[in-house]
């Protein structure tokens, strides 16, 4: 395997994680593992082009999988920067406020590889970017600060090094959420922006989310019967 084809790798550890399952209510209870879509967030954190997106081979998990549980502060009403722009705006969150139980994880590890895929508009070479993930990683850059599923659990990302080893355990783990697809069309319900040689701009379609069938397999997160993670 060459250079080019080998996957981008980087380690990211943090004291707590919530991934949460989509099936559960008003209740957060987080997935055994962190999801690609969480993986591809950390890493469009650390470095983020519009010319390319980011492909999530595997996740190896290095720390023993453990839970614990928390009770946390939050507000019924979803709110928008728009309405607090109004003058007519009031808002008060001691009367919006409910406490909702939360399963995390605690004392989370991965090595998150990924390949990265170039866009129809991209004018660079691939090395070109993954040149300066790696430098990124290395000095430990990033565009904000990456997070476990929710802002407050912060995530730390540096080199892996050989003393790093996945977890010896294999599970099923069942339907796992892969990533939310955007679609363009006439399902107009929701506004995102989109990038091609033109640069940005606003598109109205649908989001759906994507599921896969997970498995644990002596330690990395790869779809069932597979060797590496589902492309989206």
């Amino acid at each position: 395997m060459g250079e080019r084809d080998s996957p981008l790798t980087v380690k990211v550890t943090g004291d707590f994680a919530c991934f949460t399952r989509p099936e559960f209510g008003a209740e957060r209870v987080s997935y055994e593992v962190m999801t690609p879509s969480a993986a591809r967030g950390i890493l469009e954190a650390i470095f983020w082009k519009p010319e390319f997106s980011y492909l999530v081979r595997s996740i190896e998990v290095l720390n023993p999988i453990k839970h614990f549980s928390i009770l946390r502060n939050e507000v019924n009403t979803w709110q928008s920067a728009s309405s607090a722009k109004s003058a007519d705006y009031r808002y008060f969150a001691d009367d919006d406020r409910a406490q909702r139980h939360t399963l995390c994880l605690r004392d989370v590890g991965y090595i998150i590889k990924t390949d990265i895929h170039l866009k129809k508009h991209a004018n660079a070479d691939v090395a070109k970017y993954r040149d300066q993930f790696r430098r990124r990683v290395k000095k430990g850059q990033c565009h904000h600060q990456p997070y476990f599923g929710t802002r407050e659990f912060s995530a730390y990302f540096d080199m892996p090094t050989d003393d790093d080893k996945p977890i010896d355990r294999t599970d099923d783990l069942g339907l796992m959420l892969l990533d939310i697809e955007f679609t363009s069309g006439d399902e107009q319900s929701i506004d995102y922006l989109t990038h091609d040689e033109n640069g940005s701009q606003v598109t109205s379609g649908s989001a759906k989310p994507k599921f896969f069938h997970a498995e644990l397999k002596n330690g990395v997160l790869v779809e069932k019967n597979k060797l590496r993670l589902p492309i989206r």
